[in-house]
């Protein structure tokens, strides 16, 4: 493998996992919000 083929695995490895990682922290900080408001009522009649 050449050095410029390298540098662009790392940098690709670091963007994927990092990116992976990220996601991870901020779903921990900040999970799913469990206090939505009630939904409408479907008032559609069916053909």
């Amino acid at each position: 493998m050449s050095g410029s083929a390298i540098v662009l695995l790392a940098v690709s490895i670091v963007l994927v996992w990092g990116g992976l990682a990220g996601s991870i922290i901020v779903l921990a900080r900040r999970p799913e919000n469990d206090h939505m408001p009630e939904g409408g009522e479907d008032t559609r009649v069916p053909d």
